[in-house]
């Protein structure tokens, strides 16, 4: 007989498809001026509607008091609004990338920022991995008497992995930051509603610059990362662990290939693009006053963050069975 479906897999589906529901009831449509509090506000006030109560101001029917599954729900609705609003925000940015493409003048001085001065850092903890990465992994091949294949690991490692999260993870707290805080700002002291008042639309002028800056520049501190997270790698094996310096490279040479070289770059392009995205939203929803911008700035690197890893999973994923595929 069929075994039923795990009981967490049923819930977890059930939640998924209700808050689906919920966002069609609420009707969300994304409007950069307001924050998703106003629209979680929305969305409770056309439910408290169905419901007969003041779902907006938080008051529950008399014969109920708030229990876990109202805070669960109020989180679950923050979460879909959250999402579904970062969706709009992107499908309008790559809207406007389609449509035109930022002036010289705007999108040069925002590649100077987010590339070259991305550089120094990139570089010294791109370092510092491979050589924490060929000590590290040294004792257990040593173990094994697999020690001459050290190369093997430090360089796939950084090439596939560590690279790429690296340079994003770097871009995300130094650059993904300073463009909440920057937007953020700008909203605060209503530029943003001095641009829209111009004509200008703050998407196409805000947003998609920075966007193209991070999708295109972080492929190149990706190959910095990986260029001079393999050099420390190899100084510390072959000068430090006594690592026969031929096995070293021939076994490296054995183990990466172009498909891994191409895999970490195309995961950095998506990563930038995120990292941009989420900074440029979280500006947008920010708060009133210096405390608002602070967490604005914070919530970016976080949500940033945390999709990267994500990210990460499900595209090593997917170039695993497109190897499987092609190879």
């Amino acid at each position: 007989m069929k075994e039923s479906a795990p009981r967490w897999v049923a819930t977890i589906g059930g939640g998924i498809v209700g808050g689906i529901r919920l966002a069609f009831l609420c009707g969300f449509e994304y409007d950069s001026g307001h924050s998703l509090a106003v629209m979680e506000g929305r969305c409770l006030e056309k439910l408290g509607k169905r419901q007969g109560c003041s779902m907006s101001t938080g008051v529950l029917p008399a014969e109920s008091s708030p229990t876990i599954f109202h805070h669960v729900g109020r989180l679950t609705v923050a979460l879909f609004a959250s999402v579904g609003d970062l969706t709009l925000f992107s499908l309008q940015t790559l809207g406007w990338i389609l449509a035109k493409l930022p002036r010289g003048h705007v999108f040069w001085p925002i590649c100077y920022e987010v590339g070259v001065c991305s550089v120094p850092v990139v570089l010294v903890t791109g370092m510092f991995i491979g050589m924490v990465l060929a000590v590290q992994s040294y004792d257990t091949l040593r173990i094994m008497h697999f020690e001459s294949q050290l190369g093997s690991v430090v360089n796939a490692s950084l090439i596939k992995e560590l690279g790429p999260v690296l340079a994003a993870t770097m871009l995300a707290g130094r650059v993904g930051c300073a463009i909440a805080a920057e937007v953020g700002t700008m909203k605060v002291t209503e530029q943003v509603d001095a641009l829209r008042a111009l004509g200008a639309d703050p998407i196409a002028y805000l947003v998609v610059p920075r966007v193209l800056a991070c999708f295109l520049l972080i492929p190149a501190l990706t190959v910095l990362a990986d260029a001079i997270g393999i050099l420390g790698g190899w100084l510390v094996s072959t000068q430090m662990l006594g690592v026969n310096n031929h096995y070293y490279w021939l076994y490296s040479e054995n183990f990466v290939t172009a498909y891994d070289f191409l895999m970490g770059i195309v995961k950095s392009m998506f990563f930038g693009a995120f990292i941009a995205l989420v900074a440029c939203h979280r500006g947008f929803q920010c708060g009133s006053g210096a405390e608002g911008v602070g967490r604005a700035a914070t919530q970016a690197f976080v949500a940033a963050f945390v999709i990267i890893l994500a990210t990460d999973f499900l595209l090593g994923l997917l170039f695993l069975r497109l190897y499987y595929v092609l190879f």
